[in-house]
């Protein structure tokens, strides 16, 4: 257990960040799962549609440390280059 001020505060600052990391990583999860589901489902245009939102959480979560810079740079060239696959 924390004894000094300065731990204590650590403490509860730690807990609303590991908060905030945990629900930014599911929304990522949701994301890419609606994505992948459409691209099985060739839907091309619904998946590039959720592109932007996609993109957004992914370089939140990346310049925050949730994940790291490449991870996020390779699921995003993945994630287009699976919609591009889609024929119409």
């Amino acid at each position: 257990m924390p004894i000094t001020k300065s731990a204590k505060k650590s403490v509860r600052k730690d807990k609303k960040r590991t908060k905030i990391n945990i629900q930014r990583k599911n929304k990522l999860k949701d994301l890419l799962k609606k994505v992948k589901d459409l691209i099985t489902q060739n839907k091309k245009d619904e998946a590039q549609k959720l592109l932007p939102q996609i993109y957004k959480i992914l370089d939140k979560t990346a310049k925050t440390g949730v994940i790291k810079k490449n991870n996020a740079s390779r699921r995003k060239s993945r994630i287009i280059k699976a919609i591009n696959k889609i024929k119409k």
